[in-house]
């Protein structure tokens, strides 16, 4: 199977748990035979294997030099430069208290980054430049330029960014259109602050689209129920997770003493992940257990607010806030939690969560998130419930036996959840989806 995949995420370049789900696929179809030409708006350095191929305008760029240069062949590339950097709201990376640093990339990586501004000192999250759909309808004609120099049996888009380019591209070659959900703006934006355009490419991505994949039973009930999409059409293919080896424990950092319990926030601070959840649970663990420290680790439009709510608790020194982490420091900090939270408001799946259990960290995950259907020991709370939220919490850190339950069997839960799995279900979606065109 020839698959000529769009997204906006690709490690390095990653905001979020898309970029990671993209590289897990991505190495278990190879491993499934699969061979699969990645599409991506920025430049990027190689791919998970020598199956993967990504594309990006520095790349067909340097192709079409060199095949002028050659002059063995005639194509016409169509470069379409981009400030594309991602579609969350956009904030600087931000740093209080002693942080764990960011790795920066390597140098070929960073060089590649200037060609659209960046260096090794942008935050991981940037502000993207100019008007986001034109963006996206300038990543649409460079995917179609490309789609006509590649072989390929199904086209696979991620997230609503990509459905314009993937419908284009099904346009031109008459391929099957997947689309892949990894959240919607339901989830993104609630219903008070809808993207009404956002909403509607969605929609008519996901009307195009021959075949559907959804991250959880959570989000295709949205999909049905907020997008009329036909039940029938719909797979739901959980996210999966790598269990590596033993990762090195690294030492603390100095604002934390070697007796301080450690609850961990990993996730983008918006909205959507419910942050302020976090810091009002904090303020009441805090009432009954002096020696806890709480790390909030990533970027956000709501990071300021949330450090504001922090201050106006009386607890900002307690709260630390790491910026964005990748890389080794993820390692590094879930190495150091005792406990994980995550109280997403509206959370399509949660890869975190089950990189937290990979480090044997027991998690408290909100009901309205599409691992707690996957993940059965886990403690699960309503998002808005704080005083549930902090009583589990409190349960965790005094009772070590409980700990010990929840990631013993947790990790045995999640050793099904292989991305081999996934693919194989990806690729009986994909000829399901080569079926509908062929009726």
């Amino acid at each position: 199977m020839r698959i000529f995949m769009l997204g906006w995420e690709f490690p390095p370049y990653i905001s979020g748990g898309l970029g990671t789900a993209c590289e897990g696929l991505t190495r278990g179809l190879t491993q499934k035979g699969a061979q699969i030409t990645f599409v991506l708006p920025r430049p990027v350095n190689g791919g998970p294997s020598p199956t993967v191929k990504v594309l990006s305008p520095r790349q067909v760029r340097l192709a079409r030099q060199r095949l002028a240069a050659e002059a063995t062949e005639k194509i016409s590339f169509h470069v379409v430069p981009t400030t594309l950097s991602t579609p969350y709201q956009a904030t600087a990376a931000v740093t209080a208290a002693p942080s764990i640093a960011a790795q920066p990339p390597d140098q070929e990586n960073a060089d590649e980054g200037q060609d659209l501004g960046l260096t090794s000192e942008t935050p991981a999250i940037t502000r993207y430049g100019g008007d986001l759909m034109s963006e996206a309808q300038r990543y649409a004609e460079l995917c179609v330029a490309l789609a006509k120099h590649e072989q390929f049996d199904v086209i696979h888009a991620h997230d609503w960014l990509t459905f314009p380019a993937a419908m284009a591209v099904a346009a031109a070659t008459g391929k099957p259109f997947v689309a892949h959900v990894h959240s919607t703006e339901f989830d993104r934006a609630g219903e008070s602050h809808l993207h009404r355009q956002i909403f509607d490419i969605e929609r008519d991505g996901l009307q195009n689209a021959n075949r559907i994949i959804a991250v959880s039973h959570l989000t295709r009930r949205i999909l049905e129920t907020r997008y009329s999409i036909d039940p029938a059409r719909i797979d739901v293919i959980y996210n999966a997770v790598e269990n590596g080896g033993p990762v090195r424990v690294q030492p603390r950092l100095a604002a934390i003493r070697s007796s301080d319990r450690i609850v961990l926030y990993l996730g983008r601070i918006t909205m959507q992940k419910g942050p302020e959840y976090f810091i009002t649970a904090a303020k009441k663990v805090l009432d009954v257990i002096d020696d806890v420290k709480f790390i909030m680790a990533g970027s956000g439009d709501m990071v300021k607010e949330v450090m504001n709510l922090a201050a106006r608790q009386g607890i900002g020194g307690k709260v630390l806030f790491t910026g964005f982490l990748h890389g080794a420091d993820v390692h590094r900090v879930f190495e150091m939690a005792d406990v994980y939270v995550m109280p997403s408001v509206s959370e399509p799946f949660g890869i975190a969560a089950l990189e937290a259990i990979t480090h044997d960290v027991p998690v408290i995950i909100s009901r309205q998130s599409g691992v707690s259907e996957v993940v059965k020991h886990a403690l699960k709370v309503d998002f808005w419930d704080t005083d549930e939220i902090a009583n589990k919490i409190i349960a965790v850190l005094r009772h070590p036996p409980l700990a010990r339950m929840l990631t013993e069997q947790a990790d045995m839960e999640i050793r099904t959840l292989t991305w081999s799995g996934a693919a194989e279900r990806c690729l009986a979606c994909y000829d399901r989806a080569c079926a509908a065109i062929t009726a």
